[in-house]
């Protein structure tokens, strides 16, 4: 999952060597929070108008999650 996240996080961004992902220790339900780190000028391409990228990237990053039987959250810091 966290691969995937990068991959797509440094697709959207100008400066990708900055994107960090970093995953939290299972919550007591076992949902998983992933945190997105970018660039501060790059925020903005990230989060999209309106939150639209974001909101498609907690999508796809749900869809895979479903997929392996896990519950996880994606924060974009």
């Amino acid at each position: 999952m966290q691969e995937l996240l990068t991959i797509i996080a440094k697709g959207l961004v100008e400066a990708p060597e900055e994107v960090k992902v970093e995953a939290d220790a299972p919550a007591e339900d076992g949902t998983v929070v992933y945190h997105i780190h970018v660039a501060e000028n790059d925020m903005g391409r990230i989060i999209g108008k309106q939150g639209r990228i974001a909101k498609a990237i907690r999508t796809i990053a749900r869809s895979a999650a479903i997929h392996n039987d896990e519950k996880i959250m994606v924060e974009i810091d």
